[in-house]
């Protein structure tokens, strides 16, 4: 199933707090203006832990070992074209002290995980997502 994967996200948790970007407002972009993860397309013959932890890397600055993703799940991507990974990981205050924000995306904060699971403009694929997290615990 590797293989066959076009995409990851991560839920970077902090104290209850989920780090979050608000996305571009572009109509030629997957959902312009609403509440994303950290995360992207697979670059290459990259694993999925290896596509989640650069991209964690080039929009947020933050370097994580392989060895702090405590959850992994398999699910359809967000076009139904084939497989994507969801992967959660428990932040550090110092990490997100650090943070060095990419030019994608209008802007990032942490957002309590109840709130991001009822805003409207969360993505409603990455709410279900986080709540399948919460519910395996």
């Amino acid at each position: 199933m590797t293989k066959e994967f076009s995409a990851s996200k991560l839920a970077y948790i902090l104290d209850g707090q989920l780090l979050v970007y608000l996305r571009d407002d572009f109509a030629h972009i997957p959902f312009p203006n609403m509440w994303d993860f950290p995360g992207g397309v697979r670059e290459g013959d990259e694993t999925p832990e290896q596509c989640v932890l650069r991209e964690l890397e080039e929009e947020f600055g933050i370097r994580l070992e392989e060895s702090r993703l405590i959850y992994k799940k398999i699910g359809v991507n967000f076009n139904n074209t084939g497989n994507s990974y969801f992967f959660v990981a428990e932040g550090k205050r110092e990490e997100i002290e650090a943070i060095v924000f990419s030019e994608e995306g209008q802007y990032w904060q942490l957002m309590p995980i109840e709130e991001f699971l009822e805003h409207p403009m969360a993505i409603g694929r990455l709410k279900t997502r986080l709540q399948h997290f919460i519910d395996s615990k």
